[in-house]
């Protein structure tokens, strides 16, 4: 990486991020999930804007993950191995499990408020919230699995990781943790009693699973600082995401039934996470590598990996709009206008915002003596999700 703008380092920088921004594209597939699941989301007030705010929680552990895991391979603090690594690996990963039941309980709880005043729940549905949050978090662990087999693989074939991971594992796990929330609201709603309890066993696992890592890990320097560093950005996350779920509720009254919206949603969501994620995380590596100052006005020595991920995000945001309307049969000349209008909007100011916020959060985290490793990736990663999905209203009520 270099510090200079250049044709060549620009060239290099848009390949991978064409790269690792193509995966989004099975964001679509998450979304054709929920446009077809509507039903399902309509037993409870609560069933839809809990959606982002699981979406943006398993992307913000994934992205303090693959964060990590991409800077520990660079300074050689993890090997690319699954068995014989560093210890530090392994703390890495078992912090992520505590991690993972932390975040669910204090969506749920932050639920209360926003569900009394927003969405129009009682206080008798959190039990419910709790155990759905934690049954679907607990089967997304797969992917951090998948995060650390594409972190290695990357590294291994010559490619950075801080620009790899994130965005390859931020659509996969928008995939995979959609069909395991549709998959629990199936159980929790459709099924009897036996569903229930399953949903009640799988929420009671990650529980166990949680405790015996802090067991394991208690003791060790690396495990109780990812903990206690990432403990406030959960808590900023868990307010970030359910403001997230009521906007979408919003969205979702304006936009009524038009599935291609609901559609592009988790890629449009996905492609701005990705955007900070690659100016962040190689803003981060090249803080840690001396190769950039920790200040906010070196920005301009960043521009190289900020102009090739924007680029990147137009061609994207271009693109969904054409597959959208393809996977639900409605493609025109006009509908695709009529679509991709409002989703540059979105991207114009979603990008701007996301950009700014994700190299200031590396900056000053870095400057406090901070690893901002536990704090660029969570931050943009929950805030990317909120600012598109406010980006996106914006954009629907200028045009319509």
């Amino acid at each position: 990486m270099t510090n200079d703008f250049t044709s060549k380092s620009f060239l290099r920088t848009w390949k991978e991020s064409l790269f690792a921004f193509s995966f989004d594209i099975g964001g679509l597939f998450a979304g054709f999930i929920i446009a077809s699941q509507l039903n399902v989301f309509n037993f409870s007030s609560w069933a839809i804007a809990v959606y982002p705010a699981i979406l943006s929680a398993r992307g913000v552990i994934s992205g303090l993950f693959s964060g990590r895991l991409g800077t520990a391979l660079h300074v050689g603090t993890v090997l690319p191995k699954f068995f014989g690594n560093t210890r530090n690996f392994y703390l890495i990963f078992e912090s992520v499990i505590l991690i993972t039941l932390e975040t669910s309980v204090a969506m749920s709880l932050l639920s209360i408020v926003f569900g009394t005043f927003f969405w129009g729940i009682t206080f008798a549905e959190f039990c419910d919230i709790l155990i759905v949050t934690m049954a679907t978090m607990l089967l997304g662990l797969i992917i951090s699995v998948l995060t650390i087999t594409v972190a290695f693989t990357s590294f291994k074939k010559g490619l950075d990781p801080d620009i790899i991971v994130y965005p390859v594992m931020s659509t996969i796990a928008d995939i995979l943790i959609t069909l395991c929330y549709v998959f629990v609201l199936n159980l929790f709603f459709l099924s009897n009693n036996a569903g229930k309890y399953m949903v009640d066993f799988l929420g009671a696992l990650l529980v166990v699973l949680a405790f015996y890592a802090l067991l394991k890990g208690a003791r060790e320097k690396v495990f109780t600082r990812t903990i206690k560093e990432s403990f406030l950005t959960l808590i900023i996350v868990a307010f970030i995401v359910n403001f997230t779920g009521t906007v979408l509720r919003g969205i979702s009254e304006i936009i009524g039934g038009r599935k291609e919206i609901y559609t592009v949603y988790p890629a449009l969501i996905d492609t701005v996470g990705d955007v900070g994620s690659v100016v962040g995380s190689t803003a981060t590596t090249k803080l840690a590598l001396g190769l950039l100052k920790p200040s906010l006005t070196a920005m301009r020595n960043h521009v190289t990996q900020i102009s090739a991920a924007w680029f990147t995000s137009i061609i994207m945001f271009i693109l969904f709009s054409f597959l959208s309307l393809l996977l639900q049969g409605m493609f025109t000349l006009q509908a695709f206008l009529e679509l991709t209008v409002p989703l540059l909007i979105t991207n114009i100011i979603a990008v701007v915002a996301i950009t700014s916020i994700s190299y200031a959060v590396s900056i000053l985290t870095f400057q406090k003596g901070l690893d901002p490793d536990n704090f660029v990736i969570p931050v943009e990663s929950a805030l990317a999700d909120s600012i598109t999905s406010i980006a996106l209203l914006v954009a629907l009520v200028l045009v319509s």
